[in-house]
C-alpha cells in the first residue's frame, strides 16, 4: 500500500503543511502546483526534500482558486481545464527535474477530485491535460471514477486510492465537506480505518454499511492539525499488520 499526502500547501510567508515530517513517513507526495496551493519557491523546497528521501512526486492540480483552496465549485470550460492541467504539471516538473526527480503521478485536488468522479467532460478534459503535459504519469483517483476510466481509454495508468480521514457515502464516494461528519478527526478511528481498507479492502460508511475498497494508495490529508504524527501512526500500523508501505509509481 503507497501513503500519499498533500504538501507544499503554502503560499509566500505562509505554510499549512508539515512538509519535512510528512515527507519522513509517506511514500508519495501530492504536491500544490499553485492553482490551489503553492508557489515557486515551495514547490521547489518541496521537490528538492522529497527527491532527497525518495519520495514519489505527483502534481496535485485544481481549479484556479487561491482563495477557497481549490474547493469551491466551478464551471471552467473543457479547453480552459485542459491547458491549465498541463500548465501546472509543467510547472511542477521543472522543480522535480532539477531536484533529480520526476512527476510520477498526477491528482486533482478538492472539488476538482469529486467533479471528476462523475462528470464525463471535466474528467477528460483532465486526462487531457496530463497528455498535454507529456511524460504519462499515473493518474491517481477515486475507484470507479470517471477520471480513471477515461486515463485508461487513453492508455495511461490508473491507480485508485481511498482516504484514511474522510468520511464515505454509501455509494462509495466521499461525503461532502460541508457535511458534518465530512473529515475524521479521531486518530483511532483513522487508524482503524486505514487498516481495513488496506488489509480487509473495505471501510464503514456513514450510514454504518459496509462498503467494498479497492485502492492501492492511502490518503492522510497534509493540513489536517496534526497531520505528520497522524500518517506516522497510519504506516506503523499498516506495517505492524503486515502490510508492505511503498510507492505505487
Amino acid at each position: 500500500m503507497d501513503l500519499n499526502a498533500d504538501l507544499g500547501e503554502g503560499f509566500g510567508r505562509w505554510t499549512l503543511t508539515e512538509d519535512e515530517a510528512l515527507l519522513t513517513c509517506v511514500t508519495s507526495a501530492n504536491v500544490a502546483c499553485g492553482f490551489h496551493a503553492g508557489d515557486a519557491s515551495v514547490m521547489r523546497r518541496v521537490c528538492d526534500a522529497a527527491a532527497e528521501r525518495g519520495v514519489r512526486i505527483g502534481a496535485q492540480v485544481s481549479y484556479r482558486d487561491l482563495a477557497g483552496f481549490g474547493r469551491r465549485a466551478m464551471d471552467v470550460p473543457a479547453a480552459e481545464l485542459t491547458a491549465e492541467i498541463a500548465y501546472q504539471i509543467g510547472a511542477l516538473r521543472v522543480f522535480a527535474e532539477a531536484a533529480g526527480s520526476t512527476v510520477s503521478y498526477v491528482k486533482p485536488h478538492g472539488a476538482l477530485y469529486n467533479r471528476v468522479v462523475r462528470d464525463e467532460e471535466q474528467a477528460a478534459a483532465v486526462v487531457a491535460g496530463v497528455l498535454l503535459a507529456g511524460g504519462r504519469p499515473v493518474v491517481l483517483g477515486l475507484p470507479g471514477s470517471r477520471l480513471l476510466a477515461h486515463a485508461e481509454a487513453a492508455g495511461l495508468t490508473a491507480v485508485e486510492e481511498a482516504f484514511a480521514d474522510r468520511a464515505y457515502t454509501p455509494h462509495g464516494t466521499l461525503v461532502p465537506r460541508g457535511e458534518t461528519g465530512a473529515v475524521v478527526h479521531d486518530a483511532e478511528e483513522v487508524v482503524r480505518r486505514s487498516v481495513g481498507m488496506a488489509v480487509d479492502g473495505a471501510v464503514t460508511g456513514v450510514d454504518g454499511s459496509r462498503i467494498a475498497v479497492a485502492a492501492r494508495s492511502l490518503c492522510v490529508h497534509g493540513d489536517t492539525p496534526g497531520a505528520a504524527a497522524l500518517a506516522l501512526r497510519v504506516r506503523t500500523a499498516l506495517e505492524e499488520a503486515g502490510v508492505s508501505v511503498r510507492a505505487f509509481a
